[in-house]
């Protein structure tokens, strides 16, 4: 039987430096692995000596020319642009799975480095790793990280840390983080189909106007014939696309641009949102998933123990409208002043009676987080129910506007054509 010198850890992340007599490699890690260690390194003895005696020649031979250096770590580097939900959302659920083994963070973080792809997500990871080496905590890591942990995410793992409790907090984080993503991904589903169709009836509208009216046209001017009123007004919307045609993407582009710019000043952003949640039906939708979104946000938080004016602040950034921004820091201030949060909620009237209600039942009892999650859950279906409905209404009122303007153009080029004809009979 072979010796094996190994390393490993054990459940608490104690770092164990053994050896172990075994006949293969393999035999010698499953022994190891019945102990409940974790196997980091296994080096049979005889080859161990030898690695020694190479490293300590090449340690020589670098102190002799002075030309090497030791190996370090290579640092993440820099990447564009941040972390998709979606894998943000699969990274959390395999490290809280690894958590839940019993892995230590460390060893954790590096397998699920190893299996990421190059891109933002792995450079994170690895300057999450080379901090944490180097003594800074799993929390002050990924907040050095914007890119891939927003504060949401920081401030939960601060929390799991401090209560002894990070596995737990990863298995709510990731559920969070995957109810997130269903009901972003229900959206995005629903709404293919009307942007398809919309696109597709946009590009052969424009095709009519841009190359076949123009060639009606010089046949009209060929026969000299006085043209109906409705074909002039085609002629004309015709003659527009054509010299114009640039100002079709320029206006919705400039429109988008506008609205940024409003919104980079407080009051603009105020107005602009303050708008957005009365559009008709779409006002709804928004007013709703931000209820569910903040509501979810909240109740997490405060289940995993973030105390309530931090988990309030928090929930106001994660909100994205001025009007629940500016609610929730008026709940912050009424908190501070000793009041309970049902109150103050009311007095913002950006929500229902029934999520006072029910915030209200939920500090009574001490329940809040379950409270919140459950008006999450009840607004989260709500959204889906009204996007189902939106989308059933617009394709039946797409049809309907394609069929008038189809038939707009053809009652416009054959009345003219109608009348040629009459006149040469």
């Amino acid at each position: 039987m072979a010796t094996f010198q190994y390393e490993a850890m054990d459940n608490t992340g104690l770092e164990i430096k053994e050896s172990i007599e075994a006949n293969s490699e393999q035999e010698a890690t499953q022994k190891i692995r019945e102990k409940g260690f974790y196997v980091t390194k296994i080096v049979e003895k005889g080859r161990a000596k030898e690695k020694d005696k190479k490293k300590t020649k090449g340690d020589a031979k670098t102190a002799a020319d002075g030309r090497r250096k030791p190996k370090k770590r290579k640092k993440g580097g820099f990447s564009l642009g941040g972390v998709s939900g979606k894998k943000l959302c699969t990274f959390t659920r395999q490290l809280s799975t690894l958590q839940d083994a019993g892995l230590p963070i460390l060893r954790s973080l590096r397998i699920l480095e190893g299996q990421a792809k190059p891109g933002p997500l792995k450079t994170s990871l690895s300057n999450v790793i080379e901090d944490i080496e180097s003594g800074s905590t799993l929390s002050e890591a990924m907040a050095k990280n914007p890119k891939a942990f927003d504060n949401l995410y920081v401030n939960m793992v601060k929390a799991g840390e401090a209560g002894g409790a990070l596995e737990v907090i990863l298995q709510r984080l990731a559920e969070f983080k995957e109810r997130a993503q269903s009901l972003k991904r229900k959206v995005q589903g629903a709404m293919i189909y009307p942007c398809a169709v919309i696109t597709v009836a946009t590009l052969i509208v424009g095709f009519i106007m841009y190359y076949i009216i123009p060639k009606f046209k010089k046949i009209f001017e060929d026969f000299n014939t006085e043209l109906p009123e409705i074909t002039v007004v085609l002629i004309g919307t015709s003659d527009a696309v054509v010299n114009y045609w640039y100002l079709g993407p320029a206006i919705p582009f400039g429109l988008w641009l506008m609205v940024k710019i409003i919104k980079k000043n407080k009051t603009g952003a105020y107005i602009c949102d303050w708008v957005a949640l009365r559009i008709p039906l779409l006002g709804i939708i928004f007013r709703k998933a931000i209820v569910a979104r903040t509501s979810r946000t909240l109740g997490t938080l405060i289940a995993s123990g973030v105390p309530i004016l931090e988990a309030l602040a928090i929930t106001r950034d994660t909100a994205g409208n001025a009007i629940f921004y500016k609610a929730y820091d008026h709940i912050s201030a009424a908190i501070r002043e000793g009041e309970s949060m049902a109150i103050p909620l009311k007095e913002t009237r950006t929500v229902d009676d029934m999520v006072v209600n029910m915030v209200d039942v939920g500090e009574e009892t001490g329940a809040l987080d379950t409270m919140l999650y459950k008006v999450a859950d009840v607004y989260d279906e709500e959204v889906s129910i009204l996007v189902e409905g939106l989308v059933n209404l617009l394709e039946p009122l797409m049809v309907v506007i394609l069929g008038l303007i189809v038939g707009f153009i053809v009652i416009a080029l054959f009345m003219p054509l109608i009348k040629l004809l009459n006149d040469l009979s």
